[in-house]
């Protein structure tokens, strides 16, 4: 058994102890449980509930240094693996909390049956490129896992796990809350500590337990001294243990001492330094000096890196190893050194003078990094110990800082802000610094941050050289925060004063391009563009030319030229297949669906490369363009979701406008009313332009469907204030609906305005069917012209979207009606009901049909009833096929696979399975769907 898995010492020949007992070296073993009764079965309980439900759970033991926390979880430990679980139990270091995934990794490492073999785990991380991509292949291995038993993984000291198992532990317990995964835990008191984060992102999606410890009583303390002394306590022992404030292991720490004490004959001082002081002071000169040099380098140490330290061959320092592991000070694992509690550590380390402690965090960095240690591992001491101006501590911070961008920018972003600090003003290093800083933590997504960190080094008056490479880098920022205005005037006045160098010069002509995109003189903007294009190929900067392709991309699409804008995009995910999702809405934005599902599946062969966000976008308006409601509203749901957890929101906007479009369409005006709320929330952070257009053109239809046709008119004005409505392509397809706003007002100019808008727009796009299709609607709309009409439903039979058929014939249908033509109207409003009614637009396949019985027409089909809101028949198509292969024991990867979905999309759909059918577990879901007639 590997020795973090071992609940308790063993009594040196091997064996476990009995409770209770107190080993050679005074320390009571499991003494933590004296007076924990309660919290015991507290945490029983949970066992039990996960291994009899099967659907997850957390608990969190808390409590301040020795309260017994680790005892605690070592007995929950041997109850559950007691009970047939899968275990494995890590304990995160303080000196250790940097290394990406080394907390969470000993999770899953270690144990009777680890989760994952150490090949496997070495590989997920070589390949790692993303966390959401990382923590789904983790979630992957623990619920393929749970398939077979029931799971336990455990986490001592959450403190001090670093920011990728921090980030995994907020993502893990929920996305498994449907497998029999039990996560327990502990912490120090920390408010809005990584703990409390943790059990607050689980909280209401899966059962979790606080288990806090106080002091123990005086009868627990009691009993602590009988174990350790096997006697009562005195007066004078109790009086000693006054000092220890009801905490276990301080408890028996000075009674260990007393008993060191009554054997020497010393009189021991009262309080904390009884048990650890009063032992020090008994040691060999060289055993204490050795181990002040084990506390520098972590609880966790290699004896040859202390020897090192100590300035001493090795072998002259074994009799002080000897010393202290029989002092009960330290553990030898045959691999490391280990202080046997934390406060044994803290007790050594503080008796080492302020000032020594630095320069010795400097020489144990060195030491690390000589002797063939990974960089990450001198951090810890260098963030300690590193003075201004040490630039051998700058260039290690800087290397640490590449490794972890991918997986953990915001670390990367604090190694690279605390370089910048340890490099004095006067030095040209500082610019170099600073660029890859502003990069940084424009990557973490604290552009603000970014921005005025930029700034800051750039009040420096720096060469004109470093001016460009700052400004350069402040581009993503500047973007990212919507400030295109000021992109442009930084880019342009970089440019003008020249002395950058080429691939410099390059990538801001190119970010200048991206700038001008958001400007009304697209034409402009496109030969800008051209420009930097032909500069990026001519010095071979990638960055460059990648910005130059985005530019030109942005561009095209905010002109409307679809083909020109899947040219670019195709040329850029040819580049960096992160830009995959880019190229496969351009794919959609000129009809080829075919080629946006192929690539939907080679992205889903090839998950860790993509930004998986991006992705959900990219499927959702998949399946929005086929009508496919449910599914695309999942899609997005997840998308924004992904978003949050990684903070980077991009189209959480567009994403809220679409999930209120199809609330509204399928007749769910409470949901439709909350995603509008939500989308002006967003828009509040994210301000640009095509987002507010966006929510204008949102709360006009709201106003519609309100029957307040004003203040609908007065809305869609306001998005031609923006710029004119074909602008922004989000709201191409949904024109017809802004003109029969327009008209229902009587605002006839404005309908005609938007109809002409349409038809430049199919000019654009003669090749597309739905563009050419809606410009012949618009157009039969404004003019109440039945043959345009009929043209436009023609032309549309070509197009891939059945929404937009299904509206085209319910004009058509109307416009027949008008002119008396029943048969044809009848035959026109009963496609476009069962259209909208096959796709779940269920409001707008009523309207139609009230349409049809208003003329007297007869149906020949029933309409599709609207779903109830709980039980079986209230699952969408896809959540019953999700439902059925879950049932079947597919995973969430396999039944993705077999979808070809995402597996966060699986996920999605089958949280709202268990909501909707009232359950908390893949077994009782089973259940389910074995009772089902059709089973």
């Amino acid at each position: 058994m590997d020795r973090s898995q071992q609940p308790w010492p063993t009594d040196g020949a091997g064996g476990v102890q009995p409770p209770g007992s107190v080993d050679r070296r005074g320390r009571l073993t499991r003494s933590g449980l004296r007076g924990r009764e309660a919290e015991l079965e507290a945490l029983q309980a949970l066992i039990a509930s996960v291994a009899r439900t099967g659907s997850g759970g957390l608990a969190l033991i808390q409590g301040e240094p020795g309260i017994g926390k680790t005892t605690l979880l070592a007995e929950a430990v041997s109850e559950a693996r007691a009970a047939g679980f899968s275990v494995g139990v890590g304990k995160a270091d303080e000196l250790h909390h940097i290394v990406p995934l080394s907390s969470l990794a000993a999770s899953v490492l270690h144990g009777d049956q680890p989760l994952l073999s150490g090949d496997a785990f070495a590989d997920l991380a070589r390949n790692h490129d993303q966390r959401i991509w990382l923590v789904e292949r983790l979630a992957e291995a623990i619920e393929d896992r749970a398939g077979s038993m029931p799971v336990l993984i455990g986490l001592d000291d959450v403190q001090w796990a670093d920011p990728l198992s921090r980030f995994a532990l907020k993502q893990l317990p929920t996305r498994l809350r449907t497998s029999p995964v039990l996560w327990l835990l502990t912490a120090r008191r920390e408010p809005a500590g990584p703990a409390e984060e943790v059990v607050a992102a689980a909280t209401g999606n899966l059962p979790t337990v606080t288990v806090p410890l106080g002091p123990l009583s005086g009868a627990a303390m009691d009993q602590l001294v009988g174990d350790t002394l096997g006697a009562a306590a005195d007066e004078q022992v109790r009086d000693l243990l006054e000092g220890a404030g009801g905490n276990p292991f301080l408890a028996v720490e000075m009674l260990a001492g007393l008993r060191t004490a009554e054997a020497s004959d010393e009189l021991v001082p009262p309080g904390l330094v009884v048990g650890v002081r009063g032992r020090l002071r008994s040691l060999a000169p060289d055993t204490l000096r050795f181990l002040q040099m084990g506390a520098v380098l972590g609880r966790s140490f290699g004896f040859h890196d202390a020897a090192a330290l100590c300035g001493r061959p090795a072998a002259t320092l074994i009799p002080a190893l000897e010393e202290a592991v029989r002092a009960g000070l330290l553990d030898d694992d045959g691999d490391h050194l280990v202080f046997r509690h934390d406060l044994l550590r803290q007790a050594v380390y503080v008796d080492i003078p302020p000032s020594a402690r630095k320069a010795l965090h400097r020489e144990a960095a060195r030491r690390l990094v000589s002797t063939g240690h990974q960089p990450i591992d001198a951090v810890p001491h260098i963030l300690r110990g590193a003075l201004p101006g040490d630039e051998e501590c700058v260039a290690l911070l800087q290397r640490v800082a590449d490794d972890v961008l991918s997986v953990m920018p915001g670390l990367a972003a604090d190694l690279m802000t605390r370089a910048l600090d340890l490099v004095p003003p006067a030095l040209p290093l500082r610019f170099t610094v600073g660029e890859r800083t502003i990069l940084s933590l424009t990557r973490a997504g604290r552009n603000r941050e970014a921005l005025s960190t930029g700034d800051r080094l750039l009040a420096d008056r720096p060469p004109l050289e470093a001016f460009s490479r700052l400004q350069a880098a402040l581009g993503g920022a500047l973007w990212n925060m919507d400030l295109a205005g000021d992109l442009r005037r930084r880019t342009e006045t970089a440019l003008a004063m020249g002395g950058a160098a080429p691939e410099i010069g390059a990538r801001l002509a190119a970010l200048h391009a991206l700038a001008l995109s958001r400007d009304h003189d697209l034409v402009a903007a496109r030969e800008a563009g051209e420009s930097a294009l032909r500069a990026a190929t001519a010095v071979g900067d990638r960055e460059a030319h990648i910005l130059a392709l985005s530019g030109l991309g942005e561009i095209a699409q905010n002109a409307g030229e679809n083909a020109g804008a899947l040219e670019r995009f195709a040329a850029l995910s040819a580049i960096d297949s992160a830009f995959l999702p880019e190229e496969i809405v351009a794919h959609l934005h000129v009809d080829d669906f075919a080629s946006g599902e192929r690539l939907l599946s080679q992205a889903a062969e090839q998950a860790g490369g993509m930004r998986q966000a991006m992705m959900l976008w990219a499927q959702g308006q998949y399946d929005l363009g086929l009508g496919r409601l449910d599914d695309a509203d999942a899609g997005f749901m997840t998308m924004e979701r992904l978003e949050d957890e990684v903070q980077t929101p991009v189209q959480q906007v567009n994403g809220r406008v679409i999930r209120s479009r199809i609330a509204l369409l399928r007749g769910d005006r409470e949901a439709a009313r909350e995603h509008l709320a939500a989308a002006r929330e967003r828009l509040a952070a994210k301000p640009n332009p095509g987002n507010t257009a966006a929510v204008r053109f949102l709360e006009a239809v709201h106003a519609e469907a309100d029957g307040d046709i004003g203040r609908a008119v007065d809305r869609i004005r306001q998005v031609q204030r923006e710029g004119r409505f074909m602008r922004w392509r989000l709201l191409r397809d949904w024109v017809d609906s802004a003109i029969r706003i327009a008209l229902r007002g009587a605002e006839h100019e404005l309908a005609e305005d938007l109809a002409a808008q349409a038809e430049a727009h199919a000019e654009r796009n003669a090749a597309v069917p739905t563009a050419t299709g809606i410009a012949a609607q618009a157009l039969g709309l404004v003019k109440n012209d039945l043959a345009m009409l009929e043209h436009a439903a023609e032309l549309l039979k070509a197009g891939p979207r059945p929404l937009v058929r299904a509206a085209a014939h319910a004009d058509l249908g109307q416009a027949l009606l008008a002119a008396g033509r029943k048969r044809q109207a009848a035959a026109a409003l009963t496609q476009a009901r069962d259209t909208f009614a096959e796709s779940g637009a269920h409001a707008e396949a009523a309207r139609v049909r009230r349409a049809l019985e208003g003329a007297g027409a007869g149906s020949r089909r029933a309409v599709t009833k609207q779903r109830p809101v709980q039980g079986w028949e209230a699952l969408t198509a896809s959540e019953k096929k999700v439902a059925r292969l879950v049932a079947e024991g597919h995973t969430n990867r396999s039944a993705a696979d077999l979808l070809v979905v995402s597996p966060h999309t699986v996920n999605t759909h089958l949280t709202s399975v268990f909501q909707k059918l009232s359950i908390n577990s893949r077994v009782q879901l089973a259940n389910v769907v074995m009772a089902l007639p059709d089973s």
